[in-house]
């Protein structure tokens, strides 16, 4: 295969992929971030389609088109696939970095053509740029290699071995590096053979991502609560399983605290839903404002939330969730029509050698209830075990 045809086959191939991508967007209902950085993928696929369909017409077409704008819209395209890689990795660099740098490798490079630069120079400046941008999003791909899947890990693996082939291509071409015996053409072809790979890698891979991370998060919603983005009760008995097993060897006791908001019905039935996710998520925030880092906060349902305090008596457990009533009652939520604010009862206990989840849950509960009996707004803790 001529080094014209893999040219309009990377054209084609571009092309082909933002229709891969319009239709795995079809009927999908993205998050504003998530339809951003599909949005600048597709961008970059145009991009790399237009740029080597310029350079496919070279010799048909001016100079200036298919080779200074073309490598300009080239290099565009592969600094948006890297843009999209930071921010699928959270990071929005590409206005800080990635804009700078492709401004400076296309002024370099439309210098070098001015400057009627031979043909072996600008061919290195150009893989010197793309080889940057390959690299800028493998490092994207690389944040936290200890941590990442598989798939992430071969990913940043083709990267940077591509990288090496790309800048390879753009050394051999200089004259002063030129191997005896080394068919220009076959350097040539190598090269466009390396950005090929680079588009059907970077093309699956991509989605492949994006396929493992809508998979992540579901599995992540199966155990999180999605308003308040602590764990739901599925997730609070998974945590709280292996406290209740320690609990029958001799040492500090885990305390449990039951939280429910006094009347958050009313809340809902007089200033809506979204005034109640709010007052919600407020209490969640200050809640966790007086907990450790080793406290782990859930839902249970509804305003119901439970508190797990590893390695805490009751009685400082009791004081814990003083604090937080405390700082419940004292926290006003701005809504819409209103300010609101609230109060919580709360329910303490610690587990015991025999406890088991419903009998851990039956006494906190009982203690919370206890408190809203008493008038609400107030802790009350579960009666000690009879030795």
């Amino acid at each position: 295969m001529d080094i014209k045809t893999l040219v309009l086959a990377l054209a084609l191939g571009n092309l082909s992929l933002c229709a891969a991508l319009f239709f795995f967007e079809a009927g999908a209902r993205r998050s504003g971030q998530t339809a951003r950085i599909h949005a600048t993928w597709m961008w970059a696929k145009q991009c790399q389609a237009l740029a080597w369909f310029l350079l496919y017409c070279r010799g048909e077409l001016p100079d200036f088109l298919t080779i200074p704008l073309a490598n300009a819209i080239l290099f565009a395209g592969f600094a948006l696939d890297a843009s999209a890689l930071w921010e699928q990795a959270g990071r929005r660099v590409w206005r800080n970095y990635l804009v700078p740098a492709l401004g400076a490798g296309v002024g370099v490079y439309v210098a070098a053509w001015l400057l009627q630069l031979p043909a072996g120079g600008r061919i290195a400046i150009g893989s010197a740029v793309t080889a940057f941008f390959f690299l800028a999003g493998a490092a994207a791909l690389g944040r936290g290699w200890r941590s990442g899947t598989v798939l992430r890990r071969y990913l940043v693996a083709l990267m940077l071995v591509l990288s090496a082939a790309v800048l390879a291509r753009g050394l051999l071409s200089l004259p002063a590096m030129a191997l005896e015996g080394l068919n220009p053409v076959a350097v040539q072809s190598a090269g466009i053979v390396a950005l090929y790979l680079m588009m059907l890698g970077n093309a699956f891979g991509y989605l492949l991502l994006v396929r493992e991370h809508e998979h992540g998060e579901l599995a992540r919603l199966e155990v999180v609560d999605a308003l308040t983005d602590v764990p739901n009760r599925r997730g609070f008995y998974t945590a709280l399983t292996p406290w209740i097993a320690l609990a029958r060897r001799p040492g500090m006791p885990t305390a449990l605290i039951i939280l429910n908001l006094d009347q958050f019905k009313r809340v809902n039935d007089s200033y809506g839903h979204s005034a109640g996710d709010m007052v919600l998520k407020a209490m969640v925030d200050v809640c966790k404002k007086q907990l450790r880092d080793s406290d782990q906060m859930g839902r249970l349902g509804g305003a119901e939330f439970a508190i797990l305090l590893p390695r805490t008596s009751a009685e400082d457990a009791g004081m814990v969730a003083e604090r937080i009533r405390q700082a419940v009652a004292a926290l006003p939520v701005k809504a819409e029509k209103a300010i609101i604010n609230m109060t919580a009862s709360l329910g303490v206990t610690t587990i015991r050698a025999e406890d088991s989840t419903v009998s851990l849950f039956k006494r906190a509960d009982e203690a919370l209830q206890a408190a809203k009996q008493a008038g609400r707004n107030r802790v009350a803790e579960a009666p000690a075990a009879i030795l």
